[in-house]
């Protein structure tokens, strides 16, 4: 659109009528596939361009102000398009509304200020106990935020670039008290200037964010808590901590998405207790997604250098208040990062997941783990951490480090009920000597669930603990550099099931440990284990 139209069609003046105006939607639709009406030019009432309300988009000037009113314009007309054209937007918080779609076109960066910059909001009250981080616990202070929101959109193939955001944890979590023992602290002294989230969306409904790019996203890229009916497609992410926590929300798609996370999380579903009572994440499907954890800015660049830490990786949990309840994952790659974690450990249930076609390559520490424990971040906890019904399928695992292939860990009070594992082909880095077979790994309980945690195990495959009806069926493990470990190694475990898995031994070293406390054991189409009972 020209600027004499646009600034006609500012709320409250008399609209003229635009060359999309007389035409008829089937023919708009057909100018538009042929190239020869601009998309931004139709609806025109409905349509708010940052810059006909002063945004500058040279990157000096300061523009959320500009934005912020062309959101306002577009919720006084009962919602609309907030359309960011090409250029770099200087940035401090920018407020959502009800019905804004925040669209941000190529060439659009939504630059980040400075963390402890003014042009962003100071953190919010919080008075619920620090049950979470601080990270976690406050909203207000991120790049684009909104609360109690209806029909929120963020898209294009533009980029928030989140700049100056911080992803220091010291203040936010000093000011609730986090890694402290009750009572915390109420208010912790008032407001903290810390910016360091570039989207944050609490107690929202029908939530997309689809296409953008968001690089150096502070300590969440994206962060959404409480939300209902929220879908992320398309969207690539390069950063630093978190890329993406879906926290206590419910109808959730992810789908078609590559994240970057070298030293954090790469998608990371919760269950904090940020909203005051446990609640469940639910009814979530991710697909067709990439994790990695090569250094930050490496995949945007196309260079992919793996960084030291390389965590990357789907994660759910630690925080499981509530737990996660009707979960599919399917088709997602994990490149030179962690691998696949299910984490229940705040006393709340994980069950009903199903896991297939994953591929891994350059894992680090570990291909797959499962594990609960009794860390209870949770008041007045009653119950303990629950973890049944888990199907993982059609799985590919390429260099995995020396530490451990796949971890199923329960706890001796309650174990996990429920795992099947099939059609599975895992490779090791090898390397375990024949001391690291006799190491007794120590139980989760209430430490912090990590497999570096624990350190090495004692077997470079498979090693199940505290597990009732586990099913193991056409596995093969494998090792690059000879191990002197067993393949597999089973304590407590009621009602094991072992059907066509084959492992790899180096000579002189058995297939598997078959603790006594073994019960209801069925071995079939694996001759390697029979010796083994």
């Amino acid at each position: 659109m020209n600027g004499k139209e646009s600034a006609r069609r500012i709320v409250g003046a008399s609209p003229v009528p635009s060359k999309a105006s007389w035409v008829s939607p089937f023919v708009s639709g057909l100018l538009i596939f042929c190239g020869l009406l601009n998309a931004a030019e139709l609806d025109g009432n409905n349509y708010f361009n940052v810059r006909n309300y002063g945004a500058v988009g040279d990157g000096k000037n300061l523009d959320s102000p500009a934005v912020d009113k062309a959101v306002q314009a577009a919720s006084a007309a009962g919602g609309g398009t907030v359309y960011v054209p090409a250029g770099t937007y200087l940035s401090g918080s920018i407020h959502l509304t009800n019905n804004i779609h925040l669209l941000l076109d190529a060439g659009a960066v939504i630059l980040g200020e400075k963390w402890n910059s003014e042009a962003y909001d100071p953190t919010e009250p919080y008075t619920l106990g620090a049950y979470q981080d601080g990270g976690h616990s406050f909203f207000h202070n991120s790049l684009i935020w909104g609360e109690g929101l209806t029909n929120v959109s963020i898209t294009g193939p533009g980029m928030i670039n989140g700049g100056g955001l911080t992803t220091w944890e010291g203040k936010l979590d000093e000011k609730i008290g986090f890694n402290q023992k009750p009572p915390f602290p109420k208010d912790g002294g008032g407001p903290v200037q810390a910016a360091n989230k570039a989207i944050a969306l609490k107690l929202c409904r029908g939530v997309l964010i689809r296409d953008v790019t968001i690089f150096h996203g502070g300590w969440f890229a994206i962060l959404v808590t409480g939300c209902d009916n929220v879908t992320i497609d398309n969207v690539t992410i390069d950063t630093n901590r978190d890329g993406m926590d879906i926290d206590c929300c419910r109808n959730v798609m992810v789908s078609n998405c590559r994240v970057n996370s070298p030293i954090d999380d790469g998608i990371c579903p919760k269950s904090t207790h940020v909203l005051g009572a446990p609640r469940l994440t639910e009814n979530l499907t991710i697909v067709n997604c990439q994790v990695s954890g090569f250094e930050e800015g490496t995949l945007l660049d196309g260079t992919l250098k793996p960084a030291k830490s390389g965590f990357g990786r789907i994660k759910f949990g630690t925080e499981s208040s509530g737990g996660f309840r009707n979960i599919t994952v399917a088709n997602c790659t994990f490149r030179s990062c962690r691998g696949l974690a299910l984490e229940e450990v705040d006393g709340g249930i994980l069950e009903n997941f199903t896991i297939n076609n994953l591929t891994m390559m350059d894992v680090r520490d570990y291909a797959i783990y499962i594990t609960t424990g009794k860390r209870n971040r949770t008041p007045n906890l009653t119950t303990n951490s629950r973890l049944s019904n888990i199907l993982i399928s059609n799985v590919i695992v390429d260099g995995v480090d020396k530490m451990s292939g796949i971890q199923i860990m329960g706890l001796p009070e309650q174990p996990i009920e429920g795992v099947r594992l099939e059609n599975i082909r895992l490779t090791s880095k090898g390397g375990g000597k024949t001391n690291d077979a006799a190491l007794t790994p120590k139980e989760v309980g209430a430490g912090y669930p990590e497999p570096s945690m624990l350190g090495t195990l004692p077997a470079y495959g498979i090693f199940a603990r505290h597990v009732r009806d586990l099913e193991l069926a056409n596995i093969h493990l494998n090792f690059q550099t000879n191990d002197f470990r067993p393949a597999a190694f089973f304590a407590d475990v009621d009602g094991l099931e072992i059907d066509n898995l084959k492992p790899q031994v180096a000579a002189g070293v058995r297939a598997a440990v078959i603790s006594a406390d073994v019960r209801s054991l069925t071995i079939r189409d694996s001759p390697a284990f029979e010796s083994a009972k």
